[in-house]
């Protein structure tokens, strides 16, 4: 039986790639840096200072610490997904779908944990969650596989009988990496990259998650 599910949260559970998208270009601006959508979206899934350091070893600035940088991306954030982030599709379906059977669900995000608390909080989903835990916390963050090794840890469940929900390929290169099952649900402009090749199911977005998908993963636990 599967042990746990695990969910990413940016852009998976919470439609919050755009404003992080939005703020990043604003907080580099003050540096000089002119990112575009599409720029951000190459760093889709890293930890904010993973984020940063990408950018400033394309483009170096002064002025600002890359600390400083990554520092008001998050402050500013935070302000904005605590009034304004939506849900994605199927987000509250899908947690229904486990938290009914009786599986435990976590979220292990590369965001910081007040940011993953205020997000549960304002979809209401924080009461199906067993825990969160961060990628902030780690030594290091996404693509790594640390954040699901510590969070499979504090669950008490075996990794490879855990499925692990990710819409980027930092974050399904994560999961993957620390041995469990994997369904990407990719943005449609990425959908058909082959980054995406390794998950083990791949959906178009969380509605699409249903019984036979379940039954399917069931199927695939090492015996």
């Amino acid at each position: 039986m599967i042990e746990a599910a695990i969910f990413d949260m940016d852009g998976l559970l919470v439609d919050s790639e755009p404003i992080w998208q939005e703020v990043a270009i604003e907080i580099f601006e003050t540096v000089g840096v002119n990112l575009t959508i599409e720029m951000c979206q190459e760093g889709t899934g890293l930890g904010t200072a993973d984020f940063v350091k990408l950018f400033y070893e394309r483009f170096p600035w002064e002025g600002k610490s890359q600390e400083q940088v990554g520092q008001e991306i998050i402050e500013r954030g935070h302000e904005r997904i605590a009034t304004e982030t939506l849900p994605m599709p199927g987000a509250h379906d899908t947690v229904r779908f486990f938290h009914e059977r009786g599986i435990p669900l976590a979220v292990a995000s590369a965001s910081p944990m007040e940011i993953i608390e205020t997000v549960l909080r304002r979809l209401d989903l924080v009461q199906y969650f067993t825990l969160w835990h961060s990628a902030v916390l780690e030594t290091r963050s996404k693509p790594h596989p640390d954040v699901y090794w510590s969070t499979i840890e504090k669950l008490k469940v075996k990794g490879p009988h855990c499925v692990a929900f990710e819409d980027s390929g930092n974050g399904l290169r994560s999961a993957h990496a620390a041995g469990m099952l994997t369904v990407a649900v990719p943005a449609p402009y990425e959908y058909d990259q082959p980054k995406f090749d390794i998950a083990d199911i791949k959906i178009p977005t969380l509605t699409h998650f249903n019984e036979d998908i379940f039954n399917n993963l069931v199927q695939k636990l090492p015996l």
